[in-house]
């Protein structure tokens, strides 16, 4: 009789290692498929037009999530704020993962589009350096973040049409004798050290300063400007909205635009600002240009938009 209660009692000891051991595996799969995340976020890249789920807020939304990456720093194309309030009455971004808000001409876009496709917008602060590797690994599905469509990013991404057009500018110190000049000719004999941002198509621009010095570049535009007010530059190679950006906080710079023929030849395309989506995922490049010739965009409302995202701008930027 003593036996058989021992043979039980195994019994159930034995069982019981079993149930254990189907409830770790079951617990082990499961944590391998969350560290497979990248796959999962790559393959959600490839139907962002299907149902899907925020990760922070968990809302369904029919028409799925726009994932957009920007650096959140390149007023007024895109800032950073602490709240969502915005001068005009609308409402700034939440900052996928942060605590931190959105805003700017590329988040005004961004949402125009979100709401045309009846997609939630979700946007992701990347830096610029890696803004393209970033939406490549899944992070995000597209960038809409001031980027100019070069012949060398072509080939990288797919674009659609123009959604902002730009001129090129010089930004210089008041008081450095250098406010007065009409054309990049008057440049010559001056060897100007010039900054300008990195990885951008101003890189190669800088190459039509006569008599140039290259000076450090940095990553982003605001430390360009921060060299040229300091003395580390003479003058910082950047597009005429952002340049009128920093001059609201900046009293001591300058800028300085060309008349026609007299300043930059942009043959590489760094005033086509342009959404790149990956360059296999034409569908939502598709997509979002069908969501911009439907609201017949123009350069009248780009230059609206962008004198608004100019005013509303926080200080700080």
């Amino acid at each position: 009789m003593k036996r058989k209660i021992v043979s039980v009692l195994m019994t159930a000891v034995l069982m019981m290692g079993v149930l254990a051991g189907c409830g770790g595996s079951e617990a082990a799969t499961q944590s391998a498929a969350s560290t497979t995340g990248g796959e999962t976020s790559a393959e959600s890249a490839e139907s962002s037009g299907s149902e899907s789920l925020t990760a922070e807020s968990g809302k369904e939304t029919t028409g799925g999530v726009l994932r957009v990456g920007m650096e959140c720093a390149y007023a007024p194309f895109n800032w950073t704020q602490e709240s969502p309030e915005v001068p005009n009455g609308d409402t700034a971004v939440p900052i996928y993962g942060s605590n931190y808000y959105a805003y700017g001409y590329d988040v005004m876009m961004a949402q125009k589009l979100a709401d045309a496709l009846g997609m939630e917008l979700e946007i992701h602060k990347v830096e610029w350096d890696t803004i393209g590797l970033a939406m490549d690994s899944g992070e995000y599905d597209c960038i809409i973040a001031g980027m100019g469509k070069t012949p060398e990013r072509e080939a990288a991404y797919a674009f659609t049409e123009p959604y902002y057009y730009r001129d090129n500018c010089l930004t210089v110190k008041k008081g450095s004798g250098l406010e007065d000049i009409t054309s990049l000719a008057d440049l010559a004999g001056r060897n100007v050290t010039v900054t300008t941002q990195t990885g951008t198509g101003w890189i190669s621009l800088q190459e039509q300063i006569p008599d140039r010095v290259e000076g450090a570049n940095y990553a982003t535009t605001a430390e360009c400007f921060m060299a040229v007010a300091n003395g580390v530059a003479d003058v910082a190679l950047i597009d005429v909205p952002t340049a009128q950006s920093a001059l609201l906080s900046n009293p001591d710079l300058v800028m300085i635009t060309f008349e026609e023929g007299k300043g930059f030849v942009d043959d590489n395309g760094m005033t086509n600002v342009c959404i790149a989506t990956r360059l296999d995922d034409t569908e939502l490049r598709d997509k979002l240009q069908g969501a911009m010739d439907e609201m017949n965009w123009d350069k009248a409302q780009m230059d609206e938009m962008m004198s608004l995202a100019i005013d509303i701008q926080p200080a700080a930027n």
